[in-house]
């Protein structure tokens, strides 16, 4: 392992030792409300189609909209500065606190002030500056980096935060509770904020026709950051702007639930400032104009508006920074943001976020985290394909350093990946190639690969972890084993036709798996035929190498289409393929035509039998009808796993499913040196689902077999296995 894979390691083991347990606890329980509160909303998949629409149209317009936007403020006496970099935010705001003669500036929580490092200019020019929302309070106290979009605190138990009090307040004893520890933060922030010159917030969203901001508090100190100071400081990305007040309607509904499982958030405040609090003004309503106060709305760019521009990472503007990407993420429940983060945000869209507003260098910290798992997609209230974000960055990243990678995206797209590729994601990327020549070399491959020497030299050399047993090639593909035997059932008498698509781990690894796989189809009355096709692009899409995934893309598609066009269906073995036939051909080549008529093994089956087949044709079960199954990750995103179960049950199998939601093995991501401690981390949670010494173990997905063995040192095999006759 070289030392940046040994030093990546250090780091996780240290965060799984100290800050695991409270990450762990605190976002899956956000994640959990987040399900009970989007249950409780009428039309939730409308509701996000909603906000998508909106937050589309408002950056299709986004120039205009500013325009609007500062016209409004304008017009109510405010002041708008639009910012292009840091740089320029940075110091239009030490005017303004130097032009205020402030002393001291209090802020309510924003993630883009810390993108702009404000706190550390403005202590720089000798002011003080205290953060009011109480977990930015802790974390300026321990001198820390926030460790999660909403929640910067999470990573702190309430023992944690007791210690840190009693020593920076040097009381006698750490504080007793939750509540103890409340008090002693509000009293010292209420002097704070009654001292303060200027009041810093950000805007959850700024509104162009009337020049309202929206601001989604918990404790209401953003109101107070307000109403108390006679400046007013706001800054914001120029994505925050919507276009009127209705348009808040869809994201007041999803904020607080994507967030923290909140139907609705304690404070709601919308203000058209410069705005007075009625805590001085009982005859003032709440937010109305005050033009004895000073506004300042500081329209922060900072690679946005490039952003923008990029048609590849557009929508990383579309974000609302609610979170549920990263309380939805395992890898992120275990290490939280101060192992999956950059140098300002965290989690899935962290990657993306990195990139625009700070560097490559920055994403690819964050972005290694990112197994592709698709969890996060459906819990995105904005609909981002975060995952697909994620691997164009690094595609860049791999592009970085070769030519620059601006020559990629104006039409050059290179036949090759560049030659300076990291050359285990290289390894990876290519798994089908090396699957051809270990199947074409087994039982040598086999033998060679099992050599002491040889995993050690891999592990220093590729960062293949020696702890994970490799895979083992069959000799015999299951292509040359088909074209021997041929179906069974012939095309002229059967109810349907089928393609069953051969995925390099079925075609020289699972061979026994997918010989299962076509006896089930044939029991349904199926005429199956297995033929050589290409590789479907995932291996090499999982390591950002875009331009192959493309291509093999590219591929199978001319392969599979003389199969729809004589209407034969297609149907996949491995959950991970099929996510790239049902979503993610339309990121690589622009149009899907594999979406419509591809299937889940067990979708497949389902179907066939609610349309004539025959249930006895398949096996019932005997003595082992105590199972428990566990959906692939992609699996549970298509909304797929049901059918498993349902078959299973219908059966006689009494099945008790997992509510993991993620293994952690993610293919390559397992199998790597550096992440190892983490992917058994993240295995291990399913030992609270599993009785380890009783149900016989089920998994879709090549990942979850290889990773549920792992765990639990017993064989886990796939659900056909079962079933075939």
């Amino acid at each position: 392992m070289t030392a940046d894979r040994r030093d990546r390691a250090a780091r996780i083991r240290e965060l799984l030792g100290t800050e695991g347990e409270a990450v762990a606890a605190n976002t899956k329980a956000f994640n959990a409300g987040r399900y009970d509160a989007v249950a409780d909303l009428e039309d939730y998949d409308g509701t996000k189609d909603r906000a998508r629409a909106i937050k589309e149209d408002a950056i299709e317009r986004l120039p205009e909209l500013i325009e609007e936007l500062t016209d409004s403020v304008d017009a109510n006496g405010g002041h708008v500065h639009r910012a292009e970099d840091a740089a320029a935010a940075t110091a239009v705001i030490a005017d303004i606190v130097d032009d205020a003669a402030g002393d001291t500036v209090v802020k309510s929580k924003s993630m883009t002030s810390e993108e702009l490092d404000v706190n550390d200019v403005l202590a720089a020019d000798g002011v003080d500056v205290w953060e009011t929302d109480l977990g930015e309070f802790v974390i300026q106290l321990a001198d820390e980096a926030p460790s999660h979009i909403v929640a910067p605190a999470i990573h702190r138990s309430r023992e944690d935060i007791a210690t840190l009090f009693e020593s920076y307040f040097d009381l006698d004893a750490p504080p007793d509770t939750a509540a103890d520890l409340v008090a002693i933060a509000r009293e010292f922030l209420t002097d704070r904020i009654a001292e303060a010159d200027v009041g810093m917030t950000g805007a959850n969203f700024l509104v162009a026709d009337t020049g309202t901001m929206a601001l989604v508090t918990s404790e209401g100190n953003a109101r107070k950051t307000v109403a108390d100071t006679d400046v007013h400081i706001a800054v914001a990305g120029v994505e925050k702007i919507v276009p009127t007040v209705a348009d808040l309607h869809p994201f007041v509904e999803l904020l607080a639930r994507s967030a923290t499982g909140q139907s609705l958030t304690s404070y709601l405040t919308l203000l058209t400032p410069p705005s007075r609090s009625p805590t001085l003004d009982g005859d003032t309503p709440l937010g109305a104009t005050d033009p004895d106060n000073e506004f300042h709305l500081v329209l922060v760019d900072n690679g946005r508006m490039a952003l923008r521009d990029d048609p590849q990472l557009r929508e990383t503007l579309y974000c609302i920074r609610c979170s549920a990407c990263l309380n939805s993420c395992a890898n992120f429940q275990h290490v939280g943001g101060h192992g999956f983060g950059g140098e300002t945000y965290a989690g899935g869209i962290g990657t993306a976020w990195e990139a625009g507003v700070h560097s490559l260098d920055s994403a690819e910290d964050c972005g290694d985290y990112c197994t592709g798992c698709s969890r996060c997609v459906n819990q995105c209230p904005v609909e981002i394909d975060i995952p697909w974000l994620n691997q164009v960055v690094r595609d860049r990243i791999n592009r970085e350093g070769q030519a620059g990678f601006d020559w990629v995206y104006e039409g050059l797209v290179p036949d090759e990946e560049p030659g300076g590729l990291d050359p285990a994601r290289r390894v990876f990327g290519n798994v089908g190639t090396i699957a051809r020549l270990g199947s074409a070399t087994a039982p040598v491959s086999n033998w060679v690969a099992r050599r002491g020497i040889v995993r050690r030299v891999m592990d220093r050399l590729l960062g293949i972890d020696a702890r994970r047993p490799l895979p083992t090639f069959e000799r015999e593909t299951l292509v040359d084993w088909f074209d021997d035997r041929g179906s069974t059932v012939q095309p002229g008498s059967a109810a349907r036709e089928a393609v069953l698509y051969p995925d390099v781990y079925t075609n020289h690894i699972a061979v026994d798996r997918g010989k299962a796989a076509l006896r089930a189809l044939e029991a349904m009355d199926v005429h199956v035929r297995v033929p050589r096709a290409p590789e479907s692009g995932r291996a090499p899409l999982s390591q950002g190498m875009i331009a192959t995934a493309e291509r093999q893309a590219t591929a199978t598609v001319d392969a599979m289409t003389p199969h729809l066009a004589a209407g034969r269906d297609v149907v996949v073995v491995e959950p991970s393929t099929l996510a790239m036939f049902r979503d993610d051909y339309a990121n690589l080549l622009g149009s899907n035509p594999l979406a419509a008529e591809s299937y889940d093994l067990f979708e497949y089956l389902y179907g066939r039998l609610a349309n004539g087949g025959d249930l006895d044709a398949l096996s019932r079960a005997t003595g082992e009808a105590a199972v428990a199954y566990h959906a692939h990750c992609q699996q549970r995103t298509l909304g797929l796993a049901t059918y498993t179960t349902t078959v299973l049950e219908a059966l006689g199998y009494d099945v008790t499913t997992t509510s993991v939601e993620c293994c952690g093995m993610a293919g390559s991501f397992g199998y790597k040196s550096e992440f190892y401690e983490l992917s058994m981390a993240v295995g291990e949670d399913l030992t609270d689902d599993i009785d380890p010494d009783g149900r016989r173990l089920l998994a879709s997905g090549t990942s979850c077999l290889e990773q549920l063995t792992a765990v639990f040192d017993r064989p886990a095999v796939h659900p056909v296995e079962l079933v075939a006759p």
